[in-house]
């Protein structure tokens, strides 16, 4: 298969869990095009069926025998369900915004951590051979990500362990278990921790929606509702588009095995309050960003060095923010002005 010069081997039968969500349901596109048969595994707590679904409104996998809704923190589930592929992509966890993220950190931390133990002890039992475990920069150590100036962060200094959250805590305890069985000799491991994802196929509702699309669906919105923007603005972080991390997902198999940590992200640090003027002039709109400092902003922010990803997997940011942003606000706008029905969603038979 072929991507911008490079080779791919072909895979025949993957399972992606969680791949219903933003990030799962882009990688079974790609799959499905290049010829793969995809199972998805997930609970649509957060995912949907609607973003299977390609550009002509069909389901791009067979659902009926291809999708199983399923909470994966079931050990029982996890033994019947991941098996009999060659590759698991494993994406399904509990996550949201940074609201939710510290409101319901005892539930997070538990449910992730009974998904990602689940999920690979299932591949060991059932001989799956390959398992690309996808991770987050939110494991970094607390203290990194809240030094003045711009704190960019590579693979090695992630110990001391002290997350913020126990999102990331979760999360990387689901990198050191999958670590262990690599080294041990029992499943090959792709290891990639993402920076913030974003782009077409994010979630946009308030609670569970993250900060771009957040901010978008608030821009879109305006006057109707105040343009507010949580914390001082000054928090910074590293945003990297979708396609982008598509690519790295798919490289890591043929070039990342067992090879240890790979960060993606862009490598550029992009304040929220930047973040929040570019969306203001992607919308058109005379809006002045206010904002609140009462509300919680998570930390003062990191950026990745892709080092790795450049030596191991050849792989490089391809989309600048503001066409990144300008691509992901008119798939909003086009979502909100024009609802999908319930049956394109898959909540009715």
């Amino acid at each position: 298969m072929q991507s911008e010069g490079k080779t791919f081997r072909r895979i025949d039968k993957v399972l992606v869990t969680g791949g219903a969500g933003f990030i799962g349901s882009a990688l079974v596109k790609r799959l499905v095009r290049e010829g793969a048969r995809v199972r998805v595994i997930d609970n649509l707590w957060r995912g949907r069926k609607e973003n299977l679904r390609g550009d002509n409104g069909r389901f791009i996998i067979d659902v009926e025998r291809d999708f199983d809704q399923a909470d994966l923190a079931d050990m029982h589930a996890c033994r019947s369900l991941v098996r009999d592929v060659d590759l698991v992509y494993h994406l399904a966890d509990v996550v949201s915004g940074v609201g939710f993220a510290f409101k319901e950190e005892p539930f997070i931390f538990h449910k992730n951590i009974l998904i990602n133990t689940g999920v690979l002890n299932a591949c060991v039992e059932n001989q799956v051979p390959r398992y690309v475990y996808v991770g987050t920069a939110c494991s970094y150590p607390k203290c990194l990500q809240m030094a003045d100036g711009v704190s960019a962060l590579r693979e090695e200094q992630t110990y001391p362990a002290e997350p913020e959250s126990s999102y990331g805590w979760s999360k990387l305890m689901g990198e050191y278990e999958a670590t262990l069985a690599q080294r041990s000799g029992r499943i090959e491991v792709g290891l990639l921790r993402l920076h913030n994802v974003y782009g077409p196929g994010a979630s946009y509702e308030p609670e569970r929606s993250q900060v771009i699309p957040a901010l978008i669906r608030k821009a879109l919105l305006y006057p109707a509702e105040p343009f507010v923007v949580w914390g001082s603005g000054d928090q910074y972080r590293d945003f990297i588009y979708i396609d982008d991390v598509v690519e790295a997902l798919r490289l890591v198999v043929d070039r990342g095995m067992n090879k240890g940590l790979i960060q993606i992200g862009s490598e550029r640090p992009t304040s929220v309050r930047e973040l929040a003027e570019t969306i203001a002039a992607a919308s058109g709109k005379p809006i002045t960003p206010v904002f609140d400092e009462s509300r919680p902003q998570g930390d003062r922010g990191r950026i990745a060095v892709c080092d790795r990803a450049r030596e191991i997997l050849g792989w490089r940011p391809r989309t600048d923010l503001r066409s990144g942003i300008e691509t992901t606000y008119r798939w909003i706008q086009r979502r909100i002005e024009e609802p999908p029905t319930a049956e394109e969603t898959g909540s009715i038979a």
